[in-house]
């Protein structure tokens, strides 16, 4: 409170109010605007989660659809949501600001709920119960119920994605990075905005998951939609503090532009001296120039360099570009520091395809299980509570224990390197597909021994808590992976691509949950009728077949990301060995 005299009057170089004005430093921005982000981040996790995690229940119980396609419903709903991620990005660079872009996919996604709401009040919206005794015992959903339930889960991931794309962005625009203080409340914001993911994952798991099986989907549905809303108003009324930055175009533009101009001069010979290259300086004075960071030229990916040749007919001096023909160089060396980036992007796709099981395959497996404690039984999608508890318990182990450990032995004072990170939770996923197989053999011969094998609805004598390993080894890979990934993806960011950064980590996601249904469709093929791995009775199928096959792809997988690992360069240390300091400004990346 002691520094407001001081900083009261004081504006933003780079930061203007609701109403265009430059942004005063003690009345906009800060954790007061921030704390209106994270309350409606944290309802858009408990509405998304809250539909996700026990869908697949849904979907196999009250639609009568089978265990693979409700898997593969799950898997492409929640793939499609971080995929327009990077529609949302482009669209918020590029036309509406971050601002505007989480309020209208906010009420978006709040649509998409309210019908989901609407089809589980409306009968004729869903089939009838099943009836064991006269006639089929199921009868599937039909083509209209279908539609009207797509329709809903659609509409929902498009409002997902196009909010999660600016939420952490517009978020740590409200602290300014040139400011030693706030950059450091910058970095604190990045916490809490993972603390608040995983508040609102639990909430979901728990409250919303007991209500949905105890009360009807109807109520939980219901009370998504008030919190989509609640979050959205919440959001809303911050208008008067945020502190909004001016639109700088989507970086996907550029990574285009630098390919066509590099395609257009493709029979071009590049110079040997890259100095004869066009630069920064030959069109920008020097307040432009602070918005890049400047880039060593570098040998790698030399085609791109053809996208920076000066065209002879360019006599004198350059005024005005077409970028479709002609690149900076610093454009043509951040394209490039995105290709160095996509081998550790592309290893990484992995992990969340293992990730996903868990609101799945893992769900169906507890629905079949003995879930009471004493007389209470717990829903089978709660099962991802301790999930998400092993990731609310990994990460201040990781600050207390690993961070000091990693200082003393590997002598880095931050802990392990986002690469290491990285590594630690794929490693993590290799044992929980593992535990996964031989949790699923051990159910099988229950039911067998049981002689519950043909009997899809029977409860199996086998505690559900043998599930938990497989949760908490995916739990603790996501609280690596996911920070890992983060930090990875905005430390070697080139300045100004924040959100694509954002954006190229949350499709790791949506190709994670894509390659899961792919992979389910390729092994139903394979597997055929007769003895299928992914059967509608998991007791007449072979799931550990399926979990064993996951293993081993991660295990390649993850001999892949540690050739990648030991290649790649980190940003700094290549900046560093040229002679080229970081800027303070592009230091907050770290966060």
């Amino acid at each position: 409170m002691s520094d407001l005299p001081q900083t009261q009057g004081k504006t933003l170089p780079d930061a203007w109010d609701y109403k265009g004005r430059p942004a005063e430093r003690s009345k906009t921005g800060g954790w007061t605007a921030a704390a209106m982000i994270l309350g409606g981040e944290a309802m858009e996790r408990l509405t998304t989660l809250g539909i996700a995690v026990n869908l697949v229940t849904y979907l196999t119980a009250t639609m009568h659809l089978g265990n693979a396609t409700s898997a593969n419903t799950v898997t492409n709903f929640l793939g499609t949501s971080f995929m327009f991620c990077l529609l949302g990005g482009f669209i918020a660079d590029t036309f509406l600001g971050r601002y505007r872009t989480i309020a209208i996919f906010a009420s978006v996604q709040a649509t998409g709920v309210t019908i989901l709401t609407i089809s589980t009040v409306i009968p004729s919206l869903r089939p009838p119960k099943c009836a064991a005794d006269t006639g089929p015992p199921c009868i599937p959903a039909s083509g209209k119920q279908l539609l009207v339930l797509y329709l809903a889960l659609y509409l929902t991931a498009l409002g997902t994605g196009g909010l999660k794309s600016s939420v952490s962005g517009f978020g740590s625009d409200q602290f300014d990075d040139s400011d030693k203080e706030e950059k450091t409340r910058m970095t604190n914001f990045f916490s809490w905005f993972f603390f608040f993911i995983s508040i609102g994952s639990l909430c979901a798991v728990t409250i919303l998951v007991y209500i949905q099986d105890n009360l009807g989907r109807e109520w939980g549905y219901g009370i998504c939609v008030c919190g989509i809303v609640l979050g959205l108003v919440v959001f809303l009324s911050g208008t008067r503090r945020y502190r909004f930055k001016k639109l700088v175009g989507s970086p996907l533009t550029q990574i285009v532009a630098v390919f066509i101009a590099a395609c257009r001069k493709r029979h071009l010979e590049l110079p040997s001296d890259s100095s004869l290259l066009f630069n920064d300086d030959d069109i920008l004075d020097e307040g432009q120039r602070k918005k890049k960071q400047r880039l060593p030229h570098t040998k790698q990916l030399r085609f791109l360099d053809k996208a920076a040749i000066k065209d002879p007919k360019m006599a004198g001096g350059i005024t005005a570009v077409n970028k479709w023909y002609l690149s900076t160089l610093t454009d043509v060396e951040e394209v490039k520091l995105i290709i160095r980036m996509l081998p550790i992007w592309a290893t990484t796709i992995m992990f969340w395809t293992v990730y996903v099981q868990m609101t799945t395959f893992s769900v169906s497996q507890a629905t079949t299980m003995d879930r009471h404690i004493g007389s209470f039984q717990i829903p089978a999608a709660s099962l991802t509570v301790f999930f998400v508890g092993s990731i609310l318990l990994t990460v201040p182990i990781y600050d207390r224990i690993i961070v000091p450990t990693a200082g003393k032995v590997l002598k880095n004072p931050h802990g392990l390197t986002p690469l290491q990170r990285i590594g630690v939770g794929l490693v993590f996923s290799i044992f929980a597909m593992v535990a996964a197989a031989f949790t699923e053999v051990k159910r099988l011969k229950a039911a067998q021994s049981h002689g519950l094998v043909n009997n899809a609805t029977a409860e199996i004598p086998l505690s559900v808590f043998w599930l938990v390993p497989q949760f908490f080894f995916v739990g603790s890979g996501e609280a690596f992976t996911y920070i890992g990934q983060l930090d990875f993806f905005l430390r070697e960011c080139p300045k100004g691509m924040k959100t694509l950064s954002t954006g190229l980590f949350l499709s790791t996601l949506s190709l994670g949950f894509f390659v899961s249904s792919l992979l389910v469709t390729i092994v139903r093929k394979v597997t055929g009728n007769q003895r299928p791995w992914l059967a509608d009775n998991l007791n007449q199928g072979k799931l550990y077949d399926f979990y064993w096959l996951l293993a081993i792809l991660s295990a390649l997988n993850f001999l892949i990301y540690l050739f990648c690992a030991k290649w790649y360069v980190y940003k700094d240390k290549r900046l560093a060995e040229e002679g080229i300091e970081l800027e303070e400004t592009e230091l907050s990346c770290h966060a």
